[in-house]
């Protein structure tokens, strides 16, 4: 039998912390006409739940649904947007779609998007974060997050009304991002790949279909000290705090390992086919990421299409999007390469 108690109680949970902290006193009223305007101009615009935050931006929360499996999508928009421009963020393994939306002074990768127009979208691969649970682990491996990828650019094109979207995948993200654009591109604008995995990260047996999370997993990927000890100067406190919080609160304790057992194969097996991809491409890594086949990337730019950039981050590891010295470079290298396609 399915669990969906976790996921209905979670959603339920955060919709009411929501409209309790962030919209106050407007009543129920005043808050769903301001939504029935906003949406005026798209009969196809339905999310299953909206809010206003920080007075800047709107939140549009969709289930949709593969495979009798509930998947959880998030768009996050400027108040006035239109829909011009849409990106689709793909998270990688262990922990789901709210790493990229730390909110803390201007770590979020999400609102530096949204400040820029664009509608941010997110979704949660199946057995991940908000989306439902699934019994069998290695259920939604890289394939299976492909086809949920695809699921959602489709019905994002059909509820926006706009052509083509642009997409950006971390870590195994970069894996399932590929596979999807290998043979569903028409809807692609330009593709980011953000530590990409372009081959195995080691021969290791998988035999467990779920990874039971704690506390090391969720700072796993954070730069360290000589002691072990995670490097402050890098990491801020705050950040940890967050970022920690919104694992126990999206995750819970385990998270799916079909994806863990397609990437754990030799380094000379490939992940991501380069000369499959025909779009423009960013390719973006830390030289410090200690995922990365640095050999594998060191010719890259010459396996990718016209319009393509490669951008190393010095100093800058896997979870470089939220590392004090290097999080903003990050972003402005993702906006500059949007902006010029």
């Amino acid at each position: 039998m399915k669990k969906k108690s976790f996921l209905y109680f979670v959603l339920c949970s955060w919709i009411v912390l929501a409209i309790v902290g962030i919209i106050g006193a407007e009543t129920k009223d005043k808050k769903e006409n301001k939504v029935e305007a906003a949406f005026e101009f798209s009969e196809d615009y339905s999310p299953d739940f909206s809010d206003e935050l920080d007075g800047k931006y709107i939140r549009d929360i969709f289930l949709w649904h593969r495979n009798d499996y509930t998947v959880y999508v998030e768009c996050i928009r400027p108040k006035k947007s239109r829909f011009e421009k849409n990106i689709l963020l793909v998270h990688g393994l262990t922990f789901s779609s709210h790493e990229f939306d730390v909110e803390y002074e201007d770590y979020s990768l999400v609102r530096r998007l949204a400040d820029e127009g664009y509608a941010v979208w997110r979704l949660d691969i199946t057995g991940y974060g908000l989306s439902e649970m699934v019994e069998d682990g290695f259920m939604p491996d890289t394939d299976y997050a492909a086809d949920d990828i695809n699921m959602v650019v489709e019905n994002i094109v059909k509820t926006t009304g706009q052509d083509k979207i642009d997409i950006l995948g971390w870590s195994w993200g970069t894996v399932t991002t590929s596979r999807f654009v290998k043979n569903n591109d028409e809807h692609i604008n330009s593709i980011v790949l953000y530590a990409p995995l372009l081959t195995g990260v080691g021969d290791y047996e998988v035999k467990e279909p779920f990874t039971h999370i704690n506390w090391y997993f969720a700072v796993d990927d954070f730069q360290t000290k000589e002691d072990g000890n995670v490097d402050y100067d890098i990491m801020d406190p705050a950040v940890i705090g967050i970022y920690c919080s919104n694992c126990w609160c999206w995750d819970g304790d385990s998270s799916p390992n079909g994806g863990r057992r397609d990437i754990c194969v030799p380094e000379t097996e490939k992940l991501i086919d380069l000369d499959a991809i025909k779009k423009p491409t960013l390719v973006i890594y830390g030289d410090k990421d200690p995922y990365m086949n640095f050999q594998a990337l060191d010719n890259v730019i010459d396996e990718l299409p016209e319009g393509s950039r490669v951008e190393v981050i010095e100093g800058g590891a896997h979870s470089m999007m939220l590392e004090k010295p290097y999080h903003r470079e990050f972003q402005d290298k993702i906006v500059d390469f949007l902006k010029s396609n």
